[in-house]
């Protein structure tokens, strides 16, 4: 595995799992994230951002909005799921719709993909 593949692999598993809560700590009875210090701690930050990042790109300009407040992929994702993810139904008439589309594709002989 090379190390694109590898580092997309850990970006899914930040997104499946979630990352690791960030350090903490209480000053005058407010609490405040302690930013990462050591590598692999910036490393996992570096993975959750991008994670974050990849995931809103997928998302409709118009419904950018709505998702910006979360923070973390894990949420993220389920958010996304639960707002477009639909029922069972739903999801077979887009898949329906889609095959559709493929089928009905034409393109001129003259015209090409560039």
């Amino acid at each position: 595995m090379d190390s694109e593949s590898a580092h997309m692999v850990a970006v899914s598993k930040v997104i499946e799992n979630g990352n690791s809560a960030p350090k903490t700590t209480v000053v005058d009875g407010v609490e405040k994230v302690i930013p990462p210090t050591t590598v692999e701690e910036k490393a996992q930050k570096r993975l959750e951002v991008k994670a974050r990042r990849t995931l809103m790109m997928g998302i409709p300009n118009e419904h950018q909005l709505k998702f910006n407040l979360i923070k973390d992929a894990k949420s993220l994702l389920e958010a996304i799921e639960k707002s477009f993810g639909g029922n069972a139904a739903t999801k077979k008439t887009q898949r329906n719709l889609l095959k559709q589309q493929y089928e009905n594709f034409y393109a001129p002989i003259s015209e090409t993909l560039d």
